[in-house]
């Protein structure tokens, strides 16, 4: 039996319950070929270059930091490069904050529709399967007396091939979706760090320190 026939066949059995599980798994896969096509475009988890260019940010070599921000093809490099225009404006780092959110915010889209489908696809398999027993037990009522053990069984599992296929669609689909969001957490984490070191470089930090280092022999 090809695909084909096998997937007419559980057409057959499970009804229009299973032709609608079947539109989410297709949704699935379309929403997960479009987020890894997104990814890898935006350079989600690989930012090399516009690390090096932070910890040349972070040292004071302005010039090195620049030229490897140029080089930089991470979706967070025109943010970057705007706090390092003007890294002491008034009100910088909430703008910056609401462009990289804005950013992130762009790669979560289908999230949603990926949580649904996770949670609303063994819900449709259980009301197939439900639908499924009515119908078996319909059929044991007109049997009568003569009630075949075998019709029952019959309908017990054809009505199961629904929770079956509402488990087999949101399994995936819920793999995927956290795999998803833990890639899009990491973003936010590095984001905010890289928003940070630019704003509030190490050598700003170090400097008071050493200023009172300096200061306390002076003192003593």
């Amino acid at each position: 039996m090809n695909p084909l026939e096998a997937l007419r066949e559980i057409l057959v059995l499970g009804g229009p319950v299973v032709a609608i599980l079947i539109v989410m798994s297709v949704l699935t896969l379309a929403v997960t070929i479009y987020k890894i096509w997104q990814y890898a475009a935006c350079g989600v988890g690989r930012h090399r270059v516009l690390s090096e260019a932070l910890a040349a940010w972070d040292k004071g070599d302005r010039q090195t930091a620049r030229a490897r921000l140029d080089d930089s093809r991470s979706y967070l490099a025109p943010i970057v490069g705007a706090a390092m225009d003007t890294p002491e404006t008034p009100g910088l780092d909430d703008r910056l904050d609401a462009e990289a959110g804005l950013a992130l915010a762009g790669l979560e889209r289908g999230f949603r529709l990926l949580d649904t489908i996770a949670q609303l696809a063994p819900l449709l398999g259980l009301f197939g399967t439900v639908l499924g027993m009515i119908e078996a037990f319909q059929s044991l009522q007109t049997a009568g007396s003569s009630v075949d053990p075998s019709l029952l069984a019959g309908g017990i599992w054809v009505a199961l091939v629904t929770t079956a296929v509402g488990l087999a669609v949101a399994m995936p689909t819920s793999m995927l979706l956290s795999w998803f969001e833990s890639r899009t957490a990491r973003e936010r984490v590095f984001a905010d760090k890289a928003l940070r070191t630019v704003l509030v470089p190490g050598q700003a930090i170090a400097a008071p320190g050493t200023e009172a280092s300096s200061a306390t022999p002076e003192h003593a």
